[in-house]
């Protein structure tokens, strides 16, 4: 037993060793990227003398972050509550919306071009009518977080409950299966890479949408903090707070596709399959 474990380790082992070297190569190379931007933009403040009050350094924004954390921390909480529940209700309208477009063409053709007018009126402009209609507080924020977040869950997941294999539907009708058992047990399975696509989008647009309604009407937030900083010159507070919703939207973009990964085993494997073949 042990020798024959052994030997399955040293077989398993020049096989982890490329996936390593990718993942160092996926990773590196944004690093330097970065690393290399913010050392030109500090060498360039410190070289040209530019205010901090204009254009702060990122040591100066780093201190700030380190200073100010209970302030950060507190706002921060503040945007990612609104984030989860605006992004929470999206993507139950959005699953449930696209269900009801590919299942029913009679709910598609009334339904579907309602949900495209959508997102063709500036959601700066809804959201100071939304102050008007609900009030202040957490309703406006996550309303306007639905509005901007359902839209990629709806279309993604209607083509991908629209991209099942027309000869697997044929079998399944074959057998003697219903329109729901062919609903839910093909076209369902295929439309969830899809699902978790439009989702990756969805939770990234939340963090914008949480923005957008805390500039326009808010008592926190990191968005609000950024609205009440600038005309105060606090510019290092304000490049902080923009700091934090960048990597706020990034660890939960990071988050779905890690959920998508462990969800979706099948789907990642043919995905390495195809690259590999590619190259």
């Amino acid at each position: 037993m042990t020798t024959r474990g052994s030997a399955e380790a040293r077989r398993g082992l020049p096989a982890a060793r490329p996936r390593r070297r990718a993942w160092l190569g996926a990773w590196l190379g944004p690093a330097a990227l970065v690393g290399a931007i913010i050392a030109l933009w500090q060498g360039a403040v410190m070289a040209f003398g530019i205010p901090h009050w204009k254009l702060p350094a990122p040591s100066t924004i780093a201190a700030e972050l380190v200073a100010s954390r209970g302030l950060f921390l507190h706002h921060t909480w503040v945007t990612l509550k609104e984030v989860s529940l605006g992004f929470g209700v999206a993507l139950a309208t959005g699953v449930l919306l696209a269900a009801l477009i590919a299942y029913f063409r009679t709910f598609q053709r009334v339904a579907y071009p309602f949900v495209i007018a959508s997102q063709t009126i500036p959601m700066v402009v809804i959201a100071p009518l939304l102050l008007v209609w609900v009030g202040y507080g957490l309703a406006p924020k996550i309303i306007v977080i639905v509005l901007i977040a359902f839209f990629p869950i709806v279309v993604n997941t209607v083509d991908g409950l629209r991209a099942v294999d027309p000869d697997m539907v044929h079998m399944m009708r074959t057998l003697g299966a219903s329109r729901w058992q062919v609903f839910i047990k093909v076209q369902v399975p295929t439309s969830l890479p899809f699902l978790f696509s439009g989702t990756k989008i969805a939770i990234t647009f939340s963090v914008i949408g949480a923005v957008i309604g805390e500039w326009v009407g808010a008592s926190a937030g990191l968005g609000y903090l950024t609205s009440i900083s600038v005309p105060l010159f606090l510019t290092a507070r304000s490049f902080g707070a923009v700091l934090i919703l960048a990597a706020l939207g990034t660890a939960l973009f990071l988050a779905v596709a890690l959920l998508q990964r462990q969800a979706l085993p099948w789907h990642e494997a043919q995905q390495r399959r195809q690259a590999l073949e590619e190259t």
